[in-house]
């Protein structure tokens, strides 16, 4: 008899280990969004972008990948809505666009607001907070100026290196480029980001649309 328990007590073990395996993966795997496949999280969380549920699962090869993967979910933070309206608000300068280059720094100052430090890696989250604030008060100014295009340069040209310190922090999905004019500023110069290779310069508008230079792709 004693035999016999001692079988049966040996058998509910190797049934009973498994399950517990199970419940564990089940705690660790990740799940991303179907529309946004960079935001990961637990199954049932939602996308910090369209606030769809995760649904699709992670495949997890390595230790090493699981924790680039839970990294990415504690921090899903992406400069791409922020770069997309600095972009606008430059396209809108490069075109004498005033009133454009108003509406394009409003939206670019409630882009900057949007953001959630608290999602931002505590490693990375103080240099963001020192850019935005800076950045937000430059865009607020260039957004209230609508009619005083050269205003809205002066505090461009200080946006932009804002701009660079974002894309150089954060990264994009975007192909950019660091282009320089030498003139702006009484000879001082001043950069700015563009999405092209071909030079159509934000502070001089249509006086001298190609003046500048290309420095390098970020």
């Amino acid at each position: 008899m004693a035999a016999v328990l001692t079988a049966c007590n040996s058998k509910n073990k190797e049934v009973t280990a498994p399950d517990a395996a199970a419940v564990t993966q089940n705690d660790t795997e990740l799940y991303a969004c179907s529309m946004h496949p960079e935001i990961t999280g637990k199954k049932g969380d939602k996308c910090s972008k369209c606030g769809m549920e995760l649904t699709e699962p992670v495949k997890q090869t390595t230790q090493k990948g699981a924790e680039i993967k839970t990294s990415q979910a504690s921090a899903p933070f992406s400069a791409d809505e922020i770069v997309n309206n600095y972009l606008a608000l430059k396209n809108a300068l490069t075109k004498d666009d005033t009133k454009g280059a108003a509406d394009a720094g409003k939206a670019l100052h409630a882009a900057f607001n949007k953001v959630n430090p608290d999602l931002i890696d505590a490693k990375i989250k103080a240099d963001y907070l020192d850019i935005a604030d800076d950045a937000k008060e430059h865009a607020e100014h260039i957004g209230a100026n609508g009619g005083n295009i050269e205003h809205q340069r002066e505090h461009f040209a200080l946006l932009s290196k804002d701009m660079n310190d974002v894309i150089m922090v954060f990264g994009t999905s975007k192909t950019l480029y660091q282009d320089y004019c030498p003139m702006y500023d009484g000879g001082k110069g001043a950069i700015w980001v563009s999405e092209t290779k071909e030079i159509k310069n934000p502070y001089y508008g249509s006086k001298m649309l190609t003046c500048g230079s290309m420095k390098k792709q970020l």
